[in-house]
């Protein structure tokens, strides 16, 4: 469905930020990007969507390949009528808006010429995925908390009809709990709504939870990639992202030294 092959992005023409990913996705899968900041996560699901032209970024070299079209030039509106939606890092809302509204704006993506009927059907749709949102759906948004924030911008992604949704860090800011809450449902849409999702995630334990494969990025660079019970198995991964040393003990991301991880990861 998606393949990435070999690219490059530059930003302002002097800034290298992904140094030669390459990466695939298939239909109605889960993938996960896991990584520290900085690592090139966000930037790759950028140059997906097609944001980064609006950041003065551009892939410079290699393709972006969504169902045997090239996509790494077109401008980002055209890419949501393929059907690829991104969920922007840090609950991006119309925040004078209620609930209800907000969700309504996400029908844009599939035109205007939408039937009543029909939007009222997406809406119950995205209510049974989070019903808490049919509860608040005259609420204005600025005033939800942080979770139902969350809840209302992949809501308002599902009602463009997406095949493909990028999740950027949807467990931001949020308590232990209320991450697993919405990683069930990211997890229940994309096997009922048959979406495959690219998730960009810090949280490699939650990540890997719902994820079918997932690629760890360092530096601009893939570093390891695997089924997730292949990584969940991966000493470097309990190490290093999932906080656990071979004994079971927790350990800081900070007290192991870069060299030693790229020496183990790259051979």
């Amino acid at each position: 469905m998606l393949r990435l092959n070999n690219i490059e992005v530059v930003y302002s023409d002097v800034i290298q930020v992904l140094r030669g990913v390459s990466l695939q996705v298939e239909s109605g899968t889960i993938v996960a990007l896991l990584g520290a900041n900085g690592a090139g996560k966000t930037t790759t699901l950028r140059a997906i969507s097609g944001l980064l032209h609006a950041q003065e970024g551009e892939v410079t070299r290699g393709s972006i390949e969504y169902d045997g079209q090239r996509i790494e030039r077109l401008p980002p509106e055209d890419i949501v009528r393929l059907g690829i939606i991104q969920v922007l890092e840090g609950r991006r809302l119309f925040q004078h808006l209620t609930v209800e509204e907000n969700l309504l704006l996400g029908g844009i993506a599939r035109g205007l010429a939408s039937s009543r009927q029909a939007l009222q059907r997406d809406l119950e749709q995205v209510y049974t995925y989070f019903p808490r949102l049919k509860d608040l759906r005259k609420r204005v948004s600025g005033y939800l908390s942080g979770g139902e924030q969350q809840m209302l911008v992949i809501g308002r992604g599902l009602m463009g009809h997406p095949r493909l949704m990028l999740l950027d860090e949807p467990s931001l800011g949020l308590a232990p709990l209320l991450v697993e809450e919405i990683f069930e449902e990211i997890k229940k849409m994309s096997v009922q709504e048959g979406m495959a999702i690219v998730l960009v995630e810090q949280n490699a334990r939650v990540a890997l939870k719902i994820a079918d494969y997932a690629y760890v990025m360092e530096n601009g660079r893939v570093v390891l990639d695997g089924t997730s019970a292949q990584l969940e198995e991966n000493e470097d991964i309990k190490e290093f992202y999932l906080g656990l040393t071979q004994v079971g003990e927790r350990k800081s991301y900070r007290d192991v030294k870069h060299y030693k991880r790229r020496k183990r990861w790259l051979g």
